[in-house]
């Protein structure tokens, strides 16, 4: 079984759902335990001394002028964790929290933080057992990073607070226990080191980023379903129109288009003949709307894979030169404005691809069955689907307000702006899971619409068509809808369209 060796610099964001949802088994790599080390022994030698040092010998935040005598250093640290559990709310997910715990680990283990490399050691040996931390999902504002929840994180690695192995919430001491760990009793600076930095808000971020990515692409896949069953010119995907507005994301939609629709006997029956020009903006402008959600994703992504490997602490260590050196690495305002950047993104997906199933459901307008059930009146067909479409939409536009311009201050006017990460992370998600349904919603209205037009499309999609109705029949007549577009929106998730299509289209991007 392949293990991943964390370096500190060189972790991917392939790695962190690998690790995430895949359970990859991760380990220390050697150069790293040596950095590690060398950080930990020059905080150990300040601790000894009487040299006022951040988060060593002083309190925290607004507390930073309060001393702290020598025999009070490791009291001082648990503490600070204790003092900082007070998050709330419903637990995050599994593997966001294997993300966290992956992501506080690759950040300790560039050397710069301090800690023992037997403290990394245990938060990795948690990682590969399966001991889980409950985090609450609420409580952080993104200033000193995600205090609050990291310091849950943080609460089982002393043996306090709360754990999940497999379905059982239980003690942090009895988790360790019954995988065979032991607690540890944090040495200087080791508290800070584990609960300062933006590891909650990029674990959420990485795994919403990659379904916001697989819905991209699904978009795209989708959309070209809906053009053949409203059955559209694909000249809007000419090459050359395109290479004169050149945004990457844009020019990549064309192409996935082009080759979805590559040969269809559907688009070419009516090229000659059909006195449209042009289609609405939902159809003929995808390579443009598309691709700018593409570009905004892209820099998302940018943004994350900088900071998965960033060392987000305060202060921090160079061993190098045997010094400690306090700044603001652990604010968390590049994720959260790329987040927020992100949700509009995925949202704007949603946007347009709902035009799409107004137009299909619209018998005035899709030269279709209204409502895509050929007993209309006795039958009501997608009409309410697309109710539900707009619904989701509509909170998707409430949850694209930036949270990164909602600062307030905290620690007594210390720590006076921050970013809200946390926040920006928590509604991407949802964005993301609303946009799923939407994009469900629309490959089986685009799935009905070809089968009543009894229409043979391109190969792509004709392989989506395929897959579809491998778990969900055509509607013949009235039935409950949500299951259909439950499992769909499960087939998108688990990415079985994309592989079902690329397996046609390799080259799908």
């Amino acid at each position: 079984m392949t293990t991943l060796r964390l370096t500190g610099h060189d972790l991917s964001i392939a790695d962190v759902i690998s690790v995430a949802r895949g359970n990859v088994a991760v380990a220390l790599d050697r150069a790293a335990e040596h950095r590690a080390s060398q950080a930990a022994k020059v905080v150990a030698e300040l601790a000894k001394g009487d040299a006022p040092v951040y988060g060593v010998n002083t309190g925290f935040g607004d507390l930073a002028t309060v001393r702290v005598p020598h025999e009070r250093l490791r009291e001082l640290q648990r503490n600070l964790v204790r003092s900082h559990s007070v998050g709330l709310g419903d637990p995050l997910p599994a593997d966001v929290v294997r993300a966290v715990l992956l992501l506080r680990a690759n950040t300790l283990a560039a050397g710069r933080s301090g800690v023992r490399v037997a403290t990394i050691q245990l938060v990795l040996d948690m990682l590969n057992n399966g001991v889980l931390p409950v985090i609450p999902a609420h409580g952080s504002v993104g200033a000193s990073g995600d205090l609050a929840p990291l310091a849950h994180a943080a609460l089982v690695l002393i043996g306090e607070g709360e754990a999940m192995v497999g379905d059982q919430r239980i003690s942090g001491s009895e988790a360790l226990r019954r995988k065979g760990l032991s607690p540890i009793e944090l040495g200087p600076k080791e508290g800070v080191a584990l609960i300062n930095g933006t590891q909650v808000m990029s674990a959420i971020g990485c795994l919403a980023l990659h379904d916001a990515e697989v819905l991209a692409t699904t978009a795209d896949i989708v959309g070209a379903m809906s053009a053949e069953a409203l059955r559209a010119t694909d000249v809007a995907w000419d090459a050359a129109l395109n290479e004169a507005r050149p945004h990457p994301g844009q020019l990549l939609v064309a192409a996935n288009l082009r080759a979805l629709m590559n040969g269809s006997p559907n688009v070419a029956s009516h090229r000659t003949n059909d006195p449209r020009v042009q289609d609405p903006y939902s159809v003929r402008c995808m390579p443009q709307v598309h691709g700018a959600s593409r570009d905004a994703l892209a820099y998302t992504r940018r943004v994350l894979e900088i900071e998965i490997n960033a060392v987000t602490d305060n202060p921090l260590v160079f061993a190098e030169t045997a010094r400690v050196t306090s700044g603001g690495n652990f604010h968390g305002q590049p994720v959260a404005i790329a987040l927020d950047l992100a949700t509009i993104a995925v949202a704007e997906l949603a946007d347009i691809s709902e035009a799409r199933i107004d137009r299909m459901t619209n018998g005035h307008t899709s030269g279709l069955p209204p409502f895509l059930t050929s007993e209309a009146g006795t039958n009501s067909g997608f009409m309410v689907a697309q109710y539900t479409a707009a619904a989701l939409v509509t909170e998707n536009r409430l949850r694209s307000f930036p949270a990164s311009v909602e600062s307030l201050p905290t620690s007594a006017g210390m720590e006076d702006h921050v970013s809200m990460g946390v926040h920006a992370a928590h509604k991407l998600t949802a964005v993301v899971r609303n946009t799923r349904d939407v994009l469900a919603i629309e490959a089986l209205c685009a799935a009905q619409g070809l089968d009543l037009l009894g229409a043979t499309t391109a190969s792509g999609v004709e392989e989506a068509r395929h897959v579809i109705r491998e778990r969900v029949p055509a509607l013949a007549r009235d039935r409950v809808l949500a299951p259909d577009v439950v499992a769909i929106a499960e087939v998108i998730a688990r990415e079985r369209l994309l592989a079902g299509v690329r397996a046609r289209l390799p080259d799908l991007s």
